[in-house]
């Protein structure tokens, strides 16, 4: 620094000298989040504060304010008026009551809005590492909107800092070209969300059943995010192409799980805006090259994002409405955060060839009196997300795959993943919306929670892979499509009649049942990414006699697989295990396929014969404990 005190004497002066060149009305930007110049904001609200007629008007523009933000007091509410590209919780107050003011905007747009002149920037205060032998500073952790800003102000104030770590990439500026340098070291500001609770954590664990190896990711800050990525360390090869750069993140670097080595674009090298995290963050970022930090121009560019293969984009929300169309931003008329870069990255994985987008969000706020999955946005609630933006929507509840399906699918698939308290509710008034079928039944109370637990994976004999699996309320349509394929013959012995149709009346029957008193469970494989019904079996309980009706049914062209065998047997876990003594079954005397499967199970059988049909009592032989 002393060397370039005698090259540059000009750029070395006291605060309150380089704070006199501010005019009334002048646009004054502030770097952001964890890189905000902490010093230099300070100094300038002393400055005011000694000199309180020394300017008037002033624009203040920042992305998101982690420090105290003393030019938001009111004593400076002539001289400083805050102009937000987000609303943080220094903000929120104040853009609500009018105080301040907030400008929605994709955030990979605002570097134009600077370039272009449309928003002028007069001073820019930023804060940037030592200048190395060539004079190059590096804006560090803060590149986002900052680089924009530094590339289009009038006068460039600079905070130089040791302890801000040299980051690669496009945030470097050169001594020469900035007006002021003001050494000053201070430690830089830190972020650390909530840790993750056990909500947090059951999301973060179905989130990591859709993650694939190889995917590249964006995801957001919080404790959602942060078990999110925390569920991730089995993964392989993952890549990082986002906005935000969290603790999180650097944890998978560490770890392995991340090396960026299937990324479409900036192959081996995690690309963010900028970082919030703690110190140990902050120093692995130092002089690494294998992280680049870029303007949000570049890294919220849908165009750009979508050129990485199997781009996924997770983010969260305040509501999504059973339609699919979500608020990120605001509580009805109430601004709570932004647009932001969620629509960026959301949009982009859309375009990307593989891509997918996440929604992840807990179930309930306010202590679980208000439920997130509403029958409609509040009114006034900013719509972030539209309903073509959305592929999977992930609460507590479980995982709804929105893309591609109907809005009465959507609707039912979010009821399911919403706390169970309001799902009586939400059906209610998805039927008065005419979102949902008037006489779509629902089964209240314990026996109606889908049982989680219950599923599980089995290899046939034949050395198939299949995913067993209790019904849901939501497989409907999967359901249609597996009666529909069986054969005339395959209904008959499965249900003793000819009749062919399955309409929804009928079928409900199927899907919405109280797993206390009845189970149905099905057999799953995956074709083409999609899941595909080729087996059912189902009980219903005789509660006075301790026993259980049972019957199942393949698929004609997965018979003779050993799936009927899987889908029996764990009918037979699962009644043992509930205390009951055995099964009773009606089977016609020509299935000789289904009477010898339950012959092969050594249940003790009794059978009587009538108009055609076996009766059959089959009782077990071993009790679960």
């Amino acid at each position: 620094m002393e060397r370039l005190r005698k090259k540059y004497p000009e750029k070395f002066t006291s605060v309150d000298r380089i704070f006199s060149r501010i005019l009334p009305g002048n646009r004054i930007f502030i770097g952001t989040g964890c890189g905000e110049p902490q010093h230099l904001v300070k100094a300038l609200t002393d400055y005011v504060r000694t000199h309180p007629k020394a300017f008037f008007d002033a624009e203040v523009l920042q992305v998101w304010s982690l420090g105290v933000a003393p030019y938001m007091d009111e004593k400076f509410k002539e001289n400083f008026r805050r102009n937000s590209f987000f609303v943080g919780d220094n903000a929120r107050e104040a853009v609500n009551l009018g105080l301040a003011d907030y400008t929605p905007m994709f955030l990979s747009a605002v570097p134009n809005l600077f370039h272009s002149g449309l928003v002028r920037i007069d001073v820019a205060l930023v804060q940037t590492s030592l200048p190395d032998e060539h004079g190059f500073m590096s804006l560090g952790i803060s590149v986002d909107i900052v680089r924009a800003a530094v590339d289009s102000a009038a006068m460039i104030i600079a905070q130089v800092n040791s302890k801000m770590p040299r980051v690669h990439g496009e945030g470097f500026l050169n001594v020469k070209d900035v007006d002021f340098l003001v050494p000053f070291d201070e430690p830089l500001l830190e972020f650390s969300s909530d840790a993750p609770d056990e909500i947090s954590q059951k999301i973060g664990k179905y989130v990591s059943r859709i993650v694939q190896d190889g995917d590249t990711l964006q995801v957001g800050y919080g404790s959602i995010p942060n078990a999110i990525l925390a569920h991730l360390h089995n993964k392989k090869h993952l890549g990082i192409h986002t906005e935000l750069l969290t603790d999180g993140v650097i944890d998978l670097m560490q770890s392995g799980a991340i090396d960026n080595s299937k990324k479409e674009l900036n192959r081996g090298k995690t690309v963010a805006a900028f970082c919030m995290g703690k110190h140990k963050t902050y120093d692995f970022l130092h002089d690494n090259p294998s992280i680049e930090f870029r303007p949000v121009s570049y890294t919220n560019n849908p165009l750009v994002i979508a050129r990485q293969r199997n781009m996924t984009a997770i983010n969260s929300a305040i509501e999504i409405d059973l339609t699919g169309q979500a608020t990120a931003e605001s509580i009805g008329t109430i601004y709570y955060s932004g647009v932001g870069g969620q629509a960026d990255f959301m949009r982009g994985a859309v375009l990307s060839q593989g891509g997918k987008t996440i929604l992840a969000l807990q179930s309930t706020a306010e202590n679980d009196s208000v439920s997130r999955i509403v029958p409609h946005l509040r009114e006034g609630a900013g719509v972030t997300l539209t309903r073509g933006d959305i592929h999977y929507v992930v609460t507590e509840y479980g995982i709804a795959y929105l893309h591609g399906k109907n809005v009465r699918e959507r609707a039912m698939d979010l009821i399911a993943i919403s706390h169970p308290k309001f799902r009586e509710g939400l059906v209610e008034q998805a039927k008065k919306l005419n979102l949902i079928y008037k006489d779509q039944v629902i089964v209240k109370g314990q026996g109606g929670q889908y049982p989680e637990e219950l599923e599980a994976y089995r290899i046939t004999s034949k050395g198939m892979q299949i995913f067993l699996r209790p019904v849901k309320m939501t497989d409907e349509h999967m359901l249609k499509d597996f009666f529909y394929a069986l054969s005339q013959d395959c209904m008959y012995h499965r249900f003793i009649s000819t009749r062919r149709d399955m309409p929804h009346e009928r079928i409900q029957k199927f899907i919405a049942i109280d797993y206390s008193k009845e189970m149905v469970i099905l057999a799953i494989i995956e074709v083409e990414g999609k899941e595909v019904i080729i087996g059912m079996g189902q009980y219903i309980i005789d509660e006075t006699n301790h026993t259980a009706d049972v019957a199942f049914v393949v698929r004609d062209d997965y018979q003779g697989k050993g799936i009927g065998f899987e889908l029996l047997s764990y009918l037979t876990y699962l009644a043992k295990k509930s205390g009951l003594h055995g099964f009773t079954a009606e089977v016609l005397i020509e299935n000789e396929p289904m009477l010898h499967l339950f012959h092969s199970m050594g249940f003790h059988m009794n059978k009587s014969v009538e108009a055609g049909v076996y009766d059959l009592r089959m009782l077990f032989r071993e009790k679960i404990s």
